[in-house]
């Protein structure tokens, strides 16, 4: 089946003119522009090149959005140019906040996961204006003046499956997804995939949040009620919502699996273990490329293999060994190398991973 991804608009993710500079204060775009330059060594270095980023919610989260800021702040300091991060919030503003950035006339601008009916239109409107999604634009193809990251996350997905699969007490595991579709069933479909390789009469119980990436109290709800019904170990796929799904795992006395980014420290002893989305990385290199003259319209699409995912084991994170329960972290060695192991065969190409954007035979099942 084709590797072109798939429509997707996931409606709750937009945009208002809310911007902040670092410090978290609210401020105009022209202010918010000049407080990102002024931290930027851009005039020293003589570049002459400034980017905008557009996030569909405030920072945060310490997830998607606060990863993608990060690889612009790294752009920021390691290439020397002007960078502005608009940070957004409320479906009806999407695109003037867009419109906000293109109005500053950057070389580049950047849009964190947004709608792309917008995207087209605003692509189509102005032509000259080089725009970028480090992840989650989901049409059938781009505009010439559109260059977009496809990070696929299922094979890493997989992996935390099996640790969940390996590691839980009850035999009953879930995830907190936040909207049903195929963007973040790629997520759900292959963590079950996982959790019933590695236990086979593990029960996989999966709750939607409707697409409301930024309700920590829905988060909790919705992940006390899954506890409730035996599940010990829940893996958050759920932007700012999450943050209730590790609350609530703290409050039960459960586990949690973290997303995007390395979360392992936000609860420790809590989270086993992170599957991390690389958007910093995809953020930083749009900003490269074009500052460098290489910016190609179109999909990239980068998995594990280009270390676009990774888990948070794999940066060193012992937090989990050295502050979980002794029952839990026993176990750790084994689920380890049974990760070793499937990781290798997904890269030789032996194992293959359901992937929710192109299904084949192998998610039969999965979506149930």
């Amino acid at each position: 089946m084709s590797r072109t991804p798939q429509i997707l608009a996931i409606l709750s993710i937009a945009f208002s003119l809310v911007l902040s500079a670092c410090s978290g204060t609210t401020a105009s775009p022209s202010a918010s522009a000049a407080a990102s330059s002024a931290a930027s060594p851009s005039a020293d270095a003589g570049v002459d090149f400034s980017f905008a980023l557009v996030t569909p919610n405030p920072r945060g989260d310490r997830s998607f959005i606060d990863a993608s800021a990060a690889g612009a702040e790294r752009a920021i300091a390691e290439l020397g140019v002007e960078g502005s991060i608009i940070e957004a919030d409320g479906v009806s503003e999407q695109e003037a906040a867009i419109r906000g950035a293109i109005s500053q006339d950057h070389d580049l601008v950047l849009a964190l996961a947004p709608e792309p009916d917008i995207i087209s239109k605003l692509a189509a409107e102005f032509p000259d204006q080089r725009f970028g999604v480090p992840s989650d634009l989901f049409l059938e193809e781009l505009p010439d003046n559109v260059a977009a990251f496809q990070i696929n996350v299922h094979e890493v997905s997989y992996l935390v499956g099996i640790i969940a699969g390996m590691m839980s007490e009850t035999k009953v595991v879930g995830a907190v997804v936040g909207g049903d579709a195929p963007g973040l069933n790629q997520f759900s479909w292959a963590y079950k995939q996982g959790v019933l390789e590695a236990c086979p009469d593990c029960e996989v119980l999966v709750s939607y949040l409707g697409f409301d990436f930024a309700n920590p109290t829905l988060g909790k709800e919705t992940a006390l009620a899954l506890y409730d019904r035996g599940a010990d170990i829940l893996f958050q796929v759920a932007g700012r919502s999450g943050e209730g799904v590790i609350s609530a795992a703290e409050e039960s006395g459960n586990f949690a699996i973290g997303v995007d980014a390395n979360q392992d420290d936000v609860a420790p002893g809590t989270i086993i273990v992170s599957a991390m989305k690389r958007v910093d990385q995809s953020t930083f290199l749009l900003i490269e490329s074009t500052l460098e003259g290489n910016y190609e319209s179109g999909f990239r699409v980068i998995g594990m293999a280009d270390g676009a995912t990774a888990l948070s084991w794999d940066e060193g994170s012992t937090t989990f060994k050295e502050n979980g329960p002794d029952v839990m972290t026993a176990k750790l060695a084994d689920a380890r190398a049974a990760v070793d192991e499937a990781r290798a065969q997904i890269l030789d190409g032996s194992l293959e991973v359901c992937d929710a954007l192109n299904p084949t035979d192998v998610c039969d099942g999965l979506s149930e």
